[in-house]
């Protein structure tokens, strides 16, 4: 497995534990190597991965290294209709994981890096962490976005890079915060128009367009 790669994974599980995006032993993550991709093992806990907490899998087989997380299907389902995705990070924050939980939207209008990051936001019907059923779940809509809500479950992020993948959780989740405040504390969000929305996208050169299908 790629060093360089592993190293960034684990700068990843401790980033999401230092701000609040993990807990527990709850989430995995991944990043494409070569034909496969190097997923976190099995009941690791994302804060404190060593060189040895990884997976090398492909081709819905382990490949090298220790048992992969028993959710490695729905990384792999993403990889495999997504060639430009790079890294996939799957947790349950807390304000993202109630809006997943509930019949709550999460607006994506409210400044620069939500109107980007959270473009699209698909939902995921539950199932059972680690089935088959998910992992072609999450597969079948893998091409309409880059951020998914897994109800009564948790989120999934997926990039270009796990520095992307990064910012797009974080970017999630303090959008959820501020929707789930405004909403508590009766304040009322001043959102942008669709077409303002639209502008920023296409003609603002913020950074490049996706291609959704």
């Amino acid at each position: 497995m790629d060093n360089h790669v592993l190293k960034e994974l684990q700068m990843t599980g401790k980033f999401m534990m230092d701000k609040d995006l993990a807990w527990g032993t709850a989430g995995n993550i991944s990043a494409r190597q070569g034909n496969g991709y190097i997923i976190s093992a099995t009941g690791t806990y994302l804060g404190e991965l060593d060189m040895d907490s990884f997976s090398l899998c492909e081709s819905g087989r382990q490949i090298d290294g220790e048992k992969p997380s028993k959710e490695y299907l729905m990384h792999e389902g993403i990889y495999e209709e997504r060639p430009e995705i790079n890294a996939v990070l799957h947790a349950s924050p807390f304000y993202s994981t109630l809006i997943a939980n509930s019949d709550l939207s999460l607006p994506s209008n409210y400044f620069v890096e939500s109107m980007y990051y959270l473009e699209r936001i698909v939902r995921i019907p539950f199932y059972h962490p680690g089935s088959k059923e998910l992992a072609q779940a999450v597969k079948e809509r893998a091409k309409d976005s880059n951020v998914f809500l897994l109800e009564n479950h948790g989120i999934i992020v997926c990039d270009t890079s796990l520095k992307e993948a990064r910012i797009a959780l974080q970017t999630l989740e303090y959008t959820a915060r501020m929707h789930v405040t405004a909403l508590e504390k009766n304040i009322n969000m001043n959102g942008l128009s669709e077409e303002t929305v639209y502008d920023f996208l296409h003609h603002s050169g913020y950074k490049p367009l996706r291609k959704w299908q």
